[in-house]
């Protein structure tokens, strides 16, 4: 077994030993720092010169069907497994320490880390669908049973939500399938990248099956106008599948469109371009200004994590080593300050029991930690010099700009430059909804209600100083990351 069946199997197996009645907190820290550990180890054990896909095992499971459990990660994969077992690792440690069924609690948190660690390490189309909707089930469950305010509500609109997108991703992930040679059909992923490249893919209905997988995973990442499960479910969730679920899960569609849908149709994402462009305008124009028009600080940190998707929309779209390494980076790096926000915002709410703005204020000065991460973390999301969102987002524009260029000058300005000086303006949509929370939940005068609050303790500061430490690495040492990042790209480019 390779270390990537360690990686999946240890969050599995210690929710099994939760659930029989181990120490939950305890047994969950403990199984969440060795996940964090091996998938350290497995990026720092990657062989950067020979590329590809490494740590690769298999088992076949239906030898007929050229079904098996296939496993391996290139540096894409490798970094988003590594931003999976961070921001489990810091979801576990903010977890209440007084939850009902404690131990169910914890075992759900686990398996959502599980099922997002088995998808971006399988190169089999079947567990790379499975494993993500093994992640959906304890998101349901952790909202409809721990979640807050309108909960029940917040689970069926994310459940219609999401079962109708992977109904749509199933209807293309079978028609990709369709689209091979009798002969030749196979759910690996590896062996459909190579037909891809070699033009053995019937390409008949290729703009349709592009269109429905766009759409799938479209829809699980909350593309506009499919994203309005997502503003109520983050705020409804309990902190931890909140983390778990902006930070992480919600990546696997953008990693679906970078390791599937563009690279092994890109006539038909060409095809489609223009409605690509248009929907994730939408993210960035229309959702960032109903993320001011927001009251609520969980409700706002919905409303941005949609409307920052768009960014990474955008790098996708771009078809090209810049943009595409700005879009993985971003996936990163967005995954790494969505969680922090979170974090930070779950537990303000566990000691005021509101998050609504009005009602908030100086807080920062009973609770310095906080709002000084707080801080942190809402820069990074504006996009601010030090943080990993600059980098990525800067790699993005300037992608998606050479998309466009070629044009002599006085000539109006191409679909893709419309696009993103649009985005460009996010940028100060986003400085104008983040600063305004920050200053009405951090600054002011202390309102009396909240003299109770008090700062962050040590233990709980570990996994918020470790998230923004990470994310500042991505910020003043991007190369890091785009050193594993960049081959993975140049490749999938390759099968163009």
């Amino acid at each position: 077994m390779s270390i990537l069946t360690f990686i999946i199997l240890l969050p599995i197996l210690t929710a099994a030993a939760v659930l029989l009645g181990a120490p939950a907190r305890k047994t969950s820290l403990l199984g969440s720092a060795i996940t964090l550990l091996l998938s350290v180890v497995a990026l720092l054990s990657y062989n950067q010169t020979a590329g590809g896909f490494q740590f690769q095992s298999s088992a076949d499971i239906v030898p007929g069907w050229d079904l098996k459990f296939y496993l391996g990660a290139d540096g894409l994969s490798l970094v988003l497994i590594l931003l999976a077992t961070l921001v489990t690792h810091a979801a576990v440690w903010v977890s209440p320490l007084n939850v009902k069924s404690e131990n169910a609690f914890y075992a759900c948190v686990l398996f959502i880390a599980a099922g997002a660690i088995g998808a971006f390490a399988s190169l089999d189309l079947f567990f790379f669908y499975a494993f993500h909707e093994l992640a959906l089930i304890p998101t349901f469950l952790l909202i409809g049973i721990w979640g807050s305010g309108d909960r029940f509500a917040a689970a069926w609109n994310i459940t219609v939500y999401l079962a109708l997108g992977s109904i749509v991703l199933l209807v293309g992930i079978i028609g990709l399938y369709q689209m091979m040679p009798v002969g030749e059909r196979t759910f690996d992923i590896v062996k459909l990248q190579q037909l891809a490249a070699t033009h053995k893919l019937d390409l008949t209905n290729a703009n349709w099956v592009y269109l429905c997988l766009l759409f799938g995973f479209g829809i699980l990442i909350s593309l506009f106008p499919f994203h309005t499960w997502a503003p109520q479910a983050y705020a409804s969730a309990p902190t931890p599948a909140a983390m778990l679920h902006s930070g992480v899960l919600k990546k696997f569609g953008l990693y679906g469109l970078l390791r599937i849908a563009v690279p092994i149709l890109p006539e038909a994402a060409q095809h489609w371009m223009n409605l690509l462009l248009i929907m994730l305008a939408g993210n960035v124009l229309w959702v960032g200004l109903a993320t001011i028009a927001q009251r609520k600080l969980d409700f706002m940190l919905g409303y941005a994590s949609v409307m920052h998707a768009g960014y990474i929309f955008l790098g996708i779209a771009t078809l090209n080593i810049i943009g595409f390494n700005g879009a993985a980076l971003l996936i990163f790096a967005h995954g790494i300050a969505v969680a922090a926000l979170f974090a930070i915002s779950g537990k303000l709410r566990e000691q005021t029991g509101t998050l609504t703005l009005s009602e908030l204020g100086g807080i920062a000065k009973t609770a310095p930690f906080l709002g000084l991460a707080f801080g942190f973390a809402g820069f990074a999301a504006i996009g601010l010099p030090g943080f990993g969102n600059f980098a990525s987002e800067l790699m993005i524009f300037f992608g998606a700009f050479k998309s466009g260029s070629g044009y002599a000058m006085g000539v109006p300005l191409t679909n893709f430059q419309i696009v993103t000086v649009i985005s460009l303006w996010g940028a100060v949509i986003s400085a104008i909804f983040m600063l305004r929370a920050y200053s009405a939940v951090f600054m002011g005068e202390p309102n009396q209600r909240w003299s109770h609050v008090t700062d962050a303790k040590p233990a709980t500061r570990w996994p918020v100083f470790m998230l923004l430490a990470v994310l500042m690495l991505a910020g003043f040492y991007p190369q890091f990351f785009l050193n594993f990042i960049q081959p993975s790209m140049k490749s999938l480019l390759a099968l163009f």
